[in-house]
C-alpha cells in the first residue's frame, strides 16, 4: 500500500468541538456518529482483514447510519492481532507510522500497534485531559513509573504529563529503593504506577523507617490491572494522597481510554469522541447501561490501527457521566472474563480477595492464590502476609476470619495459609495473584 493510495481514501478525520469535555451527551454522540462512520470506512478500505470479515457479514460502511448500527459489524479479538503479525492490520503505510508499541507475547505472539503522527499527538491530549481529570496542575512534578520500552504505559503517560505542561521524572518501573529516594529528593506531586506497585513503595518506605505519608505527593494516578476500591482507601491512608484509576489497554491505544475525576472517584469516564463503547452479555449481544458484562470498544479517531468491536475481555458496566455530563463512566474494573475463576461452580475473581483481606484486622493486601486439583475437584489456597506485628494467635485468627468472610459473602470455601511476612513476591509492575498449579499436579501422578 503506497502512501499515496492511502491518502487518496483516508478522508479527513472530522472535528469535534471546542468544548466536547463539557458538551451534552446529544453532542457527543453527533461526533461519535461522524467518526464511527469515518473509521468504518477507513478500516474497509486499507485493512484487508476488515474488507473480509464486512464483505463475510454483507455489510459495507454505507449500512452505517446510526450509533445502533454498529450491531451489525463483527467483532476483533487479541487472536486477529496475533494472526496478522506484525503490520497486517495497520491502515497506513509503514512510511506515515511514527512509533510501534507491542505486548510482552509471553503466551503466544506478541500483540502489534501502531501509531501515525496524529495518533500520537491525540493520545498525548486525551493522556493530558486524564491526568487534568486527576486534579493534577500544570508545572507539577510526574513521578513515572510506569515500564517504558514496547509496554505503552510509560511513553504514553510520559507525552501526556509533558502535553499537560508537567516536569517528568521518567524512572519507570523496579528500583524501588531508588523509587523511594527520589520521591523524596525530587518532592514529585504526582505518581503514576500500577496500583500494586505504589502498594510496593509504600512498603518500602516502612521498611526504611520513613513515612510514607511524609512526601509531596497528592495524587497518584493507577491502572494497567484491576484494583477495588479497598484497594484505594489503603493507598489514600498510607501516602495520604488521592487515588485516581485510569483507564487503558494497547490494542485501543494505550493509557488515557478513560480516567476518573478526582471530584467525584465513581470510576473511569470514556472519553467518548474518540472511543465507541459497548456492554456485551455472555450471548455477545449487547446489554443496556448499568448491567454487568464484557466491555467491547471501537476506536473512532485511529489512523494507523483502527479498531471495530473489540473484546476487551475486561467485566464493568456503563454507567452515566457525573464529572463529564456527556461522557459515559465504567464501573472500577475489578476482573476479566478470562481471569475468572470457577470453583464449585462459583464465579470468583482475585478482586474479591483483595477487597475481603483489606476488611481484616492484622491481614495486608499481599496474596496469592493457588489454584489445584484434589481428585476430581478443583481446590483454592490463599496464601496471605499478616501484618509484622502480629503473634500466632492473632494471625491465627485473622486468616479464620478471611476464611469465613469468603464462604459467607462469595459463597465457597478456600483454604486460607499464613506467609512470612516479605516472603511473597512484589509488584514492580502488573502483579500475578493466580498460580494455576493444576497441570503440575497432574505431571505428577
Amino acid at each position: 500500500m503506497t502512501a499515496e493510495a492511502v491518502n487518496a481514501t483516508m478522508r479527513p478525520l472530522p472535528d469535534a468541538p471546542a468544548d466536547i469535555e463539557t458538551a451534552d451527551r446529544a453532542a457527543v454522540q453527533a461526533v461519535q456518529l461522524e467518526r464511527l462512520q469515518w473509521t468504518v470506512r477507513h478500516a474497509y478500505e486499507n485493512v484487508p482483514m476488515y474488507r473480509e470479515k464486512f464483505d463475510a457479514a454483507g455489510i459495507t460502511p454505507d449500512d452505517i447510519k446510526t450509533l445502533e448500527d454498529i450491531e451489525k459489524l463483527p467483532f476483533t479479538t487479541k487472536e486477529d492481532l496475533r494472526q496478522n503479525y506484525p503490520f497486517g492490520l495497520f491502515a497506513v503505510p509503514m512510511e506515515q507510522v511514527r512509533r510501534i508499541h507491542a505486548s510482552s507475547g509471553t503466551t503466544g505472539r506478541p500483540t502489534v500497534v501502531g501509531y501515525t503522527e496524529g495518533d500520537l499527538d491525540r493520545w498525548a491530549d486525551l493522556f493530558a485531559r486524564s491526568m487534568r481529570a486527576a486534579g493534577v496542575k500544570p508545572g507539577w512534578r510526574v513521578h513515572n513509573a510506569y515500564g517504558y520500552g514496547l509496554f505503552t504505559g510509560g511513553l504514553g503517560a510520559h507525552s501526556g504529563a509533558e502535553r499537560l505542561g508537567c516536569t517528568v521524572i521518567p524512572i519507570s518501573g523496579g528500583q524501588t529503593t531508588r523509587q523511594v529516594q527520589l520521591l523524596q529528593d525530587f518532592g514529585a506531586e504526582v505518581i503514576l504506577c500500577t496500583p500494586s506497585y505504589l502498594l510496593t513503595i509504600a512498603d518500602a518506605f516502612e521498611a526504611q523507617g520513613l513515612d510514607p505519608r511524609s512526601t509531596n505527593l497528592k495524587v497518584a494516578i493507577c491502572g494497567a490491572e484491576p484494583w477495588t476500591n479497598e484497594m484505594r482507601a489503603e493507598l489514600e491512608r498510607r501516602l495520604d494522597i488521592k487515588a485516581c484509576d485510569i483507564y487503558g489497554l494497547s490494542e485501543i491505544m494505550g493509557p488515557g481510554v478513560g480516567s476518573e475525576s478526582v471530584v467525584t472517584q465513581d470510576g473511569p469516564h470514556l472519553w467518548e469522541d474518540h472511543f465507541l463503547p459497548e456492554i456485551l452479555g455472555d450471548d455477545l449481544a449487547p446489554l443496556p447501561d448499568s448491567e454487568l458484562g464484557e466491555l467491547v470498544i471501537t476506536t473512532l479517531t485511529k489512523e494507523a490501527l483502527p479498531i471495530i468491536r473489540y473484546r476487551t475481555r475486561d467485566l464493568t458496566r456503563l454507567q452515566p457521566g457525573t464529572a463529564y455530563p456527556g461522557m459515559r463512566r465504567i464501573e472500577k474494573i475489578t476482573g476479566r472474563n478470562d481471569d475468572m475463576i470457577i470453583l464449585r461452580g462459583v464465579n470468583l475473581f482475585p478482586t474479591h480477595i483483595e477487597e475481603l483481606a483489606l476488611e481484616v484486622k492484622d491481614l495486608t493486601p499481599h496474596f496469592i492464590l493457588e489454584l489445584t486439583k484434589r481428585g476430581t475437584m478443583d481446590h483454592l489456597t490463599v496464601v496471605i502476609e499478616c501484618v509484622p506485628e502480629a503473634d500466632e494467635a492473632t494471625g491465627g485468627a485473622a486468616l479464620m476470619e478471611l476464611q469465613k468472610r469468603v464462604k459467607d459473602r462469595i459463597g465457597v470455601s478456600v483454604a486460607v495459609k499464613r506467609a512470612e511476612a516479605g516472603s511473597l513476591p512484589r509488584s514492580e509492575g502488573k502483579l500475578k495473584r493466580l498460580y494455576d498449579l493444576r497441570d503440575e499436579a497432574r505431571k505428577d501422578r
